[in-house]
C-alpha cells in the first residue's frame, strides 16, 4: 500500500485530496496548523492520522512514499525545508490529482471568482441524480453528499457514450465523470501556475471573473491569462460554459478559444425568467421556455449557478428536464446560508463569503428569504486579500442592506473602522472576539437574523453567539 503524507491537509482542496486518497486505498496522513470543522470532522471520520504543526519530525513518524504538499506550505516550515534537505520525494495537490485519478476521466471542471463550490455540488448533485455516480472534489460539503470528496462510483446508467481512453482502466466499472471546483489559486511553492491547469476538463464551466486574490495577482488582467490558459486546455470535442453578463470573461475568450461555448445570462443563451416571490423560476435557451425549477435557493447568483450546472450538465447527456427536476431536490452547502441555530428567537446563519461581491450577493439573498426582519450582519475580514486590504472601499456598500453591521478588526493591520464609517452609527467595529460577541447579543432581538460571514472558523462565534443568546433568554 502506497503512503501519501499530505502538507496541509485540513483545507478543503488538500481533504478532498486525503479522501479520495483513502477510497483508491493509499494510506494517508497528514499535517496543518489549525484543523476545524467541516474537514477536521470528514478526516476523522475517514480514520487519517493528523499531525498539528509543520515540525520535520513527522517526516520520521510517518515515512511516506511521497509527500503531498498544499500551496499553503511555504519555504521557510521546517518539515518543508527538511523535504528538500533530504532530497524526498514531493508532488503538489493538483499535480497528485490528474496524474493519479483525472487524467483519463471525464473532467467537468467549474471556475470562476464566485460560486465554484455551489456550482460544483448543484453538478455533481445533477449528474449523481441522473444515475451517473460521479466523482467530486468540491471546496465545500455539499448536503446532499455529506462529504467533500469521492472517487467515481457504479454507474446506475448504460448507454452513455464517452471518448476513446476517457475511462480509466483501474476505475473500469466506474462512472467516468468526475467534478471538480477548479481554483484560480496558485498550485504550490514550486509551481505558480493556477491549480486549474492540471485539470484538463473537457467540460469547463467559467462562472464569472473579477478581481480578487491580491496576495498572487497583481490585477485582473493576470487572472485572466490564467484563466485562458485554463480554456488552452479544452479540448475541441469539449464544451465551455461562460457567464455572458461578466467582461472579463469576454476578454478571456477573445485571447482565443479552439472550443463550442454556451453562454449563460443572456440571449441567444441559457436564462432565467418568471421569477417568483419564492425563487422559482423557468430556464430559457434560444428565447424557448425549456425547463421550470422548483427550489428553495434565493438570489439571482444562485440561478446563474443553476444555468451553468444545467448546461454543463446536458454536454454529458442529462436532460434538462431531468436537470431542472435534480435541482429541484439539491439541499445547497455547507457554509452557505447555513442556519447553525435559533436561540431565544434568533437564527444564526454561517456563510463562507468574503469577497465584497459575494458578501452583497449574500446579503441579498437573506433579505429576500426574510423580508423586512432586521438583519445582523458579522463579518470576519479574513481572507489574504482582506487582510491587505484591497478590498476595504467596497465593504461599506457590500453591507448596505443589513440592518447592522459588526466586523471583526483583530488579524487585520488597516484601520476597519476608518474603512467602515460610510455605514455610519449601524456598524460596529471590535478588535476582542468576546467583546464582540455581547455586543451583537445586546442587540439582537426575537425575530432577527444574524449572519456570519468568515472563510475560516472565525473562533466558534456560531456557538458562541447561541449560547450567549440562550444564557441572556434565561
Amino acid at each position: 500500500m502506497q503512503h501519501i503524507h499530505i502538507i496541509g491537509i485540513a483545507g478543503t482542496f488538500m481533504g478532498g485530496i486525503a479522501a479520495i486518497a483513502k477510497e483508491a486505498g493509499y494510506k494517508v496522513t497528514g499535517c496543518d496548523a489549525k484543523i476545524y470543522p467541516p474537514m477536521s470532522t470528514q478526516l476523522e471520520a475517514l480514520g487519517i492520522d493528523v499531525i498539528e504543526g509543520f515540525e520535520p519530525e513527522q517526516l520520521d513518524q510517518f515515512p511516506a512514499d511521497v509527500y503531498v504538499i498544499g500551496n499553503v506550505a511555504k519555504r521557510g516550515m521546517p518539515v518543508i525545508e527538511a523535504i528538500l534537505n533530504r532530497g524526498l520525494p514531493y508532488i503538489s495537490g493538483p499535480q497528485w490529482l490528474a496524474e493519479n485519478v483525472l487524467h483519463k476521466l471525464w473532467v467537468l471542471a467549474v471556475a470562476g471568482t464566485h460560486g465554484k463550490t455551489t456550482t460544483s455540488s448543484m453538478l455533481a448533485w445533477i449528474l449523481e441524480d441522473a444515475g451517473l455516480a460521479p466523482g467530486f472534489l468540491i471546496g465545500g460539503v455539499p448536503e446532499n453528499f455529506s462529504v467533500s470528496a469521492r472517487l467515481p462510483q457504479i454507474s446506475q446508467q448504460d448507454g452513455f457514450k464517452t471518448p476513446q481512453g476517457i475511462q480509466q482502466a483501474s476505475f473500469s466499472e466506474r462512472s467516468p465523470f468526475f467534478v471538480i471546483e477548479a481554483d484560480e489559486y496558485d498550485t504550490a511553492f514550486f509551481d505558480k501556475r493556477s491549480k486549474f491547469v492540471h485539470y484538463r476538463p473537457r467540460t469547463a464551466v467559467l462562472n464569472n471573473l473579477e478581481y480578487d486574490h491580491a496576495d498572487i495577482f497583481p490585477d485582473l488582467a493576470a487572472i485572466e491569462r490564467q484563466f485562458h490558459h485554463l480554456v488552452r486546455t479544452v479540448p475541441g470535442e469539449g464544451l465551455v460554459v461562460s457567464n455572458a453578463t461578466q467582461p472579463a470573461l469576454d476578454s478571456v475568450l477573445e485571447q482565443g478559444v479552439w472550443t463550442p461555448v454556451e453562454v449563460f445570462g443572456a440571449a441567444p443563451g441559457w436564462q432565467v425568467a418568471n421569477v417568483t416571490a419564492e425563487g422559482v423560476f423557468d430556464v430559457v435557451l434560444a428565447g424557448e421556455t425549456v425547463g421550470h425549477v422548483d427550489w428553495a435557493l434565493m438570489g439571482e447568483h444562485n440561478r446563474m449557478n443553476a444555468l451553468a450546472a444545467i448546461a454543463a450538465a446536458r454536454h454529458v447527456g442529462v436532460s434538462i428536464e431531468a436537470a431542472c427536476s435534480a435541482l429541484s431536490r439539491f439541499a445547497n452547502v455547507k457554509r452557505r446560508m447555513e442556519v447553525k441555530g435559533v436561540a431565544a428567537g434568533v437564527t444564526v446563519y454561517d456563510d463562507f463569503a468574503h469577497h465584497p461581491t459575494a458578501i452583497t450577493t449574500t446579503v441579498a439573498g437573506l433579505r429576500g428569504k426574510v423580508g423586512t426582519a432586521r438583519i445582523l450582519a458579522v463579518l470576519e475580514p479574513r481572507s489574504n486579500t482582506m487582510k491587505l486590504g484591497t478590498m476595504k472601499a467596497a465593504l461599506p456598500e457590500s453591507l448596505q442592506d443589513a440592518d447592522a453591521v459588526f466586523c471583526y478588526s483583530g488579524g487585520v493591520n488597516w484601520d476597519v473602522a476608518e474603512a467602515m464609517q460610510p455605514l455610519g452609527a449601524k456598524v460596529q467595529v471590535e478588535s476582542d472576539l468576546a467583546v464582540l460577541v455581547q455586543d451583537i447579543v445586546a442587540a439582537a432581538q426575537a425575530g432577527d437574523h444574524i449572519l456570519v460571514m468568515s472563510n475560516g472558523g472565525f473562533g466558534g462565534i456560531h456557538q458562541l453567539l447561541l449560547d450567549a443568546l440562550n444564557q441572556q433568554a434565561h
